[in-house]
């Protein structure tokens, strides 16, 4: 049992395909639905009339004897009485005498048996299966006509094209497009994304219909259908397609909501109030997932032509078997015939040996066979043309040359293979479902969609509610996979920072002059494109620009012109695949005079000597390699102006010499390289000005005493490599402010780094100290940070309290046992300025623990009046005393 739904599906899947069908393959159909019907009604005729009639043509006969008997079985031959054997009966003078004729003796079922005997001996073969072979025929016939179709390489291509056709049809979209198209013609418009926005074009008649909206963007067979609109309409603009080829609808209510035919002055009243110049949300989104859709179908069937190939083989099929039908049909022809002579092996049952027959349906069924040839001539024919329009047609190319000499849209990509072919068949339908296709083919048409989107979805209410501040407390704005720029943003004249992130048309008009605040853009793997009015404008406002890309040619060629850029970050492969040869892939950084910042972060061989083009104003460069190993450093040395440098990431073994020419260099970053000794170092006492050296994670193992020919550092980062011990050199460094040792393997201290005085941070964890020196607590009086957490220290020295500026100690994982009571005299600490176990914190006494993890401003005074009663005959106690007062007490 079939449901309704599905009779309803092959209903539509059935008249989806009439699209496809020109006019010479749907006359073939008839034709063979009219072959069917010969074939059927000769068979019919012969299931109930056929048969012949015979009567005996020798007319001599065999006497026998009376008295013969019977028991052999044989039929005795009666001797006709009245007249000789021998003689024939003399013909009648008279001509209106009617006719006596002569008896044969033979009775009922004698006749029966010679008929039914000369009906399968005297007939030829073809008189008595024409009709079962001609229905034969034709079914094959027929079954070829539409095996492409059905073929399975070729069916789902077929519906999937009659789908995307139907929506392309349906889609508000298309009209709106058509009837702009249609204005430009008649108006001479110019186009524009603002066009977009006229009121509705109009109709000669108001029409009120109901808006059913069934729209359906899946890849099945069950979306509406397309038939030729029989609905009024005039001749310049195309009139929207109607979305049903079903035999007992009309047309789709949709599409005469969604159409509108530009000729005369009459509004077309849509729904109410609505109108169809307004496109709303539902529809932008079902039209873009269109673009998306015939542009994926369109990429997979120019990529061959097999609809082609077998179009062309049913259709030599078809005249191959025709020619075959007709060759070995036609001499047949004059084999049916109405009279047969019979000669049948029945002498001995019947006593005559020859008998003439007539064959009742011979007429009739030589017409019927002329009329079956004749059909299979027309049909021939006909596919004698189909083959010859297939050989002499260009069908796999398609070009829309009609709609670029008409101007409506002459960006449409010309088509070929499996899509110009379907195309050129849906020509011979009707040659408008072209042009509603090519409405999603047009680049500009998709561009016109996504800026009404964008203009819609992105309004300048939404994008300032999407507005934050960055950490300097400029206004940013990130916009995230968008396909354009939304029109909108270019009215934001307060936005300082821009950040765009994988935008596919990333296009600057001119309109970005009116944000006149904007001084930093990033761009994250964008295309973006530069207007000659933007360009002007961000050459002298651009400040700041960061780009990330794959490769340096996706960056785009206007960079290199911003005259007023002071900082440039890029990211991505920066190295030309040709070697160490040229190892950069950028252009010339002439045009950038006023660039300080320069942050490079791919996979470079070498420094780029280009840099010189910039050395009288760069004075930061950051090179983050990625891991691969920089080998060329000469560059360095056409920059002396530098005064900061970072390679990160290069696989450096050994300090730089190129660094002997960086005079004015303050700060050295050479984090995440491996650098296994440090005895250039010497080498840089040249460097005057240096102070700030970064040598964390590397494979340092030892650290040389001509450090201390660095005496302008203050900064000093070793983190994270292998040094065991500290040269006594080190601490000659008497300008050395922060001291970052962390993650080596250290065992102790020396007390000479009581000598750095001006101390303000340092890093001792991740080593393997058990003790601290005094001279640490007692000398470094502006210490404010401490960090000696993972380590073995087993307590604390004394003097802590020494520490008036500390805000920060960190003694986590540690073998500590107690707490010194000297943390409450460290005002710097409360609140969450001591990092440490909860064990060891609440060991401490009450009042010390609440000032240590209470916020608030205490001194070592107040604390000391605190811990003090009210009482003149309680003994007073020094701070010192207090505290070992109170450690012995908490002991007890």
């Amino acid at each position: 049992m079939f449901s309704l739904s599905e009779l309803a599906s092959l209903s539509e899947r059935q008249g989806s395909s009439k699209l496809l069908k020109p006019w010479w393959e749907v006359f073939m159909e008839y034709l063979v639905v009219l072959m069917l019907m010969v074939s059927v009604l000769s068979g019919t005729l012969l299931l109930s009339r056929d048969r012949v009639v015979c009567l005996p043509l020798d007319l001599t006969t065999t006497p026998t004897n009376q008295n013969t008997s019977f028991s052999s079985g044989a039929v005795p031959q009666p001797h006709p009485p009245n007249r000789p054997p021998t003689k024939a009966s003399p013909l009648p003078a008279n001509p209106w005498t009617p006719a006596r004729g002569r008896r044969t003796h033979l009775d009922y079922q004698q006749y029966v048996y010679i008929s039914q005997v000369c009906y399968h001996e005297a007939l030829p073969w073809y008189s008595r299966f024409f009709p079962y072979v001609a229905l034969l025929q034709s079914l094959v016939l027929l079954a070829s006509s539409c095996f492409w179709f059905h073929f399975p390489l070729t069916s789902a291509r077929i519906e999937h094209f009659l789908t995307i056709l139907a929506k392309c049809c349906e889609s508000p979209w298309t009209s709106r497009v058509l009837s702009h198209a249609a204005r430009e013609e008649e108006g001479g418009e110019e186009t524009g994304p603002q066009d977009l926005q006229m009121p509705p074009p109009t109709h000669r008649s108001s029409l009120s219909v109901s808006r059913n909206r069934q729209i359906s963007l899946d890849s099945g067979t069950d979306s509406p259908l397309l038939v030729r609109s029989d609905s009024a309409s005039t001749a310049a603009p195309p009139s929207p397609c109607p979305s049903t080829l079903s035999r007992t609808s009309s047309l789709s209510s949709m599409s005469l909501s969604r159409a509108h035919v530009p000729t005369s002055k009459s509004p077309v009243v849509l729904d109410g109030s609505r109108r169809v110049a307004n496109l709303d949300r539902s529809d932008g989104e079902q039209a873009r997932a269109l673009f998306e859709r015939v542009r994926r179908f369109r990429s997979h069937c120019e990529n061959s032509e097999v609809i082609y190939k077998v179009y062309l083989a049913q259709t030599v099929f078809k005249l191959l078997l025709v020619v075959l039908i007709v060759a070995y049909t036609t001499p047949l022809i004059s084999s049916i015939s109405f009279t047969h002579t019979c000669l049948p092996q029945a002498h001995a049952l019947t006593g005559y040996s020859a008998f003439e027959c007539t064959h009742a349906l011979a007429s009739v069924l030589h017409k019927l066979l002329l009329a079956y040839v004749s059909l299979l001539g027309l049909f021939g024919l006909l596919s004698i043309y189909t083959l010859s329009w297939i050989l002499h047609s260009s069908l796999r190319q398609y070009s829309f040359n009609k709609l670029r000499e008409l101007g409506s849209m002459r960006d449409v990509p010309d088509l070929c293979n499996d899509m110009a072919f379907l195309l050129h068949m849906a020509d011979q339908y009707d040659p408008l479902l072209a042009q509603r296709l090519s409405v999603f083919l047009s680049p500009v048409s998709e561009t016109r969609l996504l800026e009404e989107s964008l203009e819609r979805r992105w309004g300048a209410e939404r994008l300032r509610s999407m507005t934050t501040v960055d950490p300097e407390g400029r206004p940013l704005l990130q916009l995230v996979a968008l396909p354009r720029l939304p029109p909108a943003l270019f009215t934001l004249s307060q936005l300082v920072v821009l950040k765009l992130e994988l935008i596919t048309d990333a296009k600057l008009p001119a309109q970005v002059a009116n944000m006149t605040s904007l001084r930093e853009l990033h761009l994250y793997h964008c295309t973006a494109a530069m207007q000659p009015g933007a360009l002007v404008v961000l050459q002298e406002r651009l400040e700041t620009l960061h780009l990330t890309f794959t490769q340096a040619a996706e960056i785009p060629g206007w960079v290199y012109s911003l005259r007023g850029l002071q900082e440039l970050h890029l990211s991505g492969r920066l190295g030309c695949e040709g070697g160490v040869g040229r190892g950069w892939a950028l252009g010339s950084l002439r045009q950038l005079r006023h660039l300080r910042v320069l942050v490079l972060r791919g996979m470079l061989q070498r420094v780029p000597v280009e840099l010189g083009e910039v050395a009288g104003s760069l004075v930061r460069l950051e090179i983050h390699n990625e891991g691969s190993r920089l080998l060329v450093l000469t560059g360095l040395r056409r920059v002396a102006g530098l005064t900061e440098l970072q390679l990160q990431d290069c696989h450096l073994e050994r300090l730089p010499s190129a660094l002997l020419a960086l005079t004015s260099l303050r700060t050295l970053d050479l984090q995440h390289n491996s650098l296994r000794t440090l005895e250039e170092l010497l080498g840089l006492v040249h460097l005057r000005r240096l102070s700030c050296l970064r040598l964390a994670h590397n494979r340092v193992l030892a650290l040389p005493a001509s450090v201390s020919v660095l005496r302008a550092l203050e900064l000093l980062d070793l983190g994270y490599n292998q040094l065991q011990s500290l040269p006594p050199a080190l601490f000659n460094l008497h300008h050395l402010r922060r001291l970052l040792l962390a993650g080596n393997l250290l065992d102790e201290l020396p007390a000479e780094v009581g000598a750095l005085t001006v101390l303000t941070e340092l890093d001792l964890s991740g080593n393997r100290l058990e003790s601290l020196p005094p001279e640490l607590f007692s000398r470094c009086l502006e210490l404010r940070s401490l960090n000696v957490s993972h380590n073995s220290l087993g307590s604390l020295p004394p003097g802590l309290s020494n520490l008036s500026q500390l805000s920060r100690l960190d003694l986590r994982s540690n073998s500590l046992e107690e707490l010194p009571m000297e943390l409450g005299c460290c005002s710097g600490l409360h609140g969450e300025g001591l990092l440490v176990e909860d064990w060891l914190l609440h060991a401490l006494p009450r009042h010390v623990k609440e000032f240590l993890t209470q916020p608030g401003s205490h001194t070592c005074k107040s604390l000391e009046s605190h811990s003090r009663p009210d009482s003149d005959s309680f003994p007073y106690f020094s701070a010192a005393q207090w505290s070992f007062s109170c450690a012995l007490e908490s002991q007890i």
